[in-house]
């Protein structure tokens, strides 16, 4: 278990680095002070894993580095049980000069390992991080994404009670990153608790059963994935837009925007209520807006969530080249007919009304996990996994 009480963390900030000397001389400051936590009280429960989100600047590396113990609290208690590991900035603890096998030696016993624990351990972590022969090599000589495969392998490997990421996984080959995440699965199901920073929240959604959400060195909200990325989003909004324009109008900020126009309703062959599809069918989703005043150029979109709450399909009439505009009091219907290649499983459907294409764009309505369906799978159209593809398979014989 980890438990921070009341950490607070600030830093001195110089204009040029020679004011650092000056103030030294002088005893006048020279410098700003920037507080980067005020006051974080969290607690970590064994066998957690938990996310921290925020925008760049919320002080997420820097509570991760207080966590880790590369980093002292200026206030505050940090209370930790067993040892902590992980990955923060890509060749933390590590020597350029020495070869891949030395670095392995220092990393693991910085990590607190005894010199028998990495003998005993060395070759599956040679063998985790795929290096072959340049793990004889200097560390100067690798690329960005065999340091993360070292880093990752030693620290995997060094028998932690938490493994914190900060966004390390995102260096390295396809192939290499879903090995790690099999590692990381395995960990936590063995009971390890995980802290897991990143600013892909498909990847919260999937791996966190909790999440905080840091702005300005405070916990904003916390709570399960779902709530808490919904909060990231509209503050993603509302940092857009100027604080005060975005209203919200449901429970868990599962719908807020400016509401010029609105989101009615969203509907699955003409059912607002939960239906069952089965794979492979032709249906339609009708999303309902009513305008409250009349814009032009607008963007109107659908996304399609599955129970982890990793986005599996999502356009809208940007993306399918559709002129939109809307004249006060008037109601739309926008249609999208495709066919549910879906996996078995349940799905959600969100929807947004937004005035630009981009992502921070000025957004009218956004409308959170609105509709719940189910697929069904279909026993002349059977597949495994998420989409179904439609392969055609044919068979030759070799000359």
């Amino acid at each position: 278990m980890i438990h921070l009480t009341n950490i607070h963390k600030q830093f001195k900030l110089y204009s040029r680095p020679s004011l650092r000397l000056k103030e030294i001389i002088t005893g006048r400051q020279q410098h700003q002070l920037y507080q980067v936590l005020n006051g974080i009280n969290m607690t970590v429960k064994s066998g957690t894993t938990l996310g921290i989100i925020g925008f760049n600047g919320a002080g997420k590396s820097t509570l991760l580095k207080i966590i880790t113990g590369i980093l002292l609290p200026d206030q505050g208690e940090v209370t930790i049980n067993g040892r902590v590991t992980g990955l923060l900035e890509l060749g933390t603890g590590f020597n350029a000069e020495m070869t891949g096998l030395e670095n392995i030696y220092m990393n693991g016993s910085l990590l607190g390992m005894a010199h028998h624990e990495i003998t005993q351990r060395e070759q599956q972590i040679i063998e985790f991080a795929e290096l072959g022969i340049f793990i004889h090599e200097p560390l100067k000589t690798y690329s960005s994404g065999m340091s993360m495969r070292l880093a990752f392998a030693i620290a995997i490997h060094a028998d932690p009670a938490c493994f914190v990421i900060d966004e390390a996984l995102s260096v390295g080959d396809a192939s290499f990153q879903q090995k790690c995440i099999r590692k990381i699965s395995e960990f936590k199901a063995q009971g390890g608790t995980i802290i897991f920073v990143s600013h892909d929240m498909n990847a919260i959604k999937v791996l966190c059963d909790e999440v905080v959400l840091l702005d300005k060195g405070n916990i904003a909200v916390s709570g399960n994935a779902d709530d808490v990325v919904n909060h990231y989003n509209m503050l993603l909004s509302k940092k857009h837009h100027g604080h005060g324009e975005l209203l919200q109008k449901q429970a868990q900020n599962s719908s807020y925007g400016t509401f010029d126009a609105e989101i009615t309703a969203i509907e699955i062959n003409d059912s607002c209520h939960q239906v069952i599809i089965i794979s492979g069918d032709l249906i339609t989703i009708k999303v309902r807006i009513k305008a409250n005043r009349s814009i032009s150029d607008l963007t109107t979109g659908i996304v399609i969530r599955d129970k982890y709450g990793q986005d599996i399909f999502g356009t809208n009439t940007y993306r399918q080249a559709i002129d939109f505009s809307i004249e006060q009091d008037q109601l739309y219907v926008i249609s999208y007919q495709m066919t549910m290649a879906l996996g078995p499983g349940k799905y959600t459907i969100s929807a947004a009304i937004q005035e630009q294409p981009d992502k921070q764009a000025r957004r009218l309505h956004w409308i959170d996990n609105q509709l719940d369906f189910e697929v069904v799978s279909s026993v002349a159209n059977d597949f495994i996994g998420l989409v179904n593809l439609h392969p055609e398979i044919s068979i030759s014989q070799s000359t």
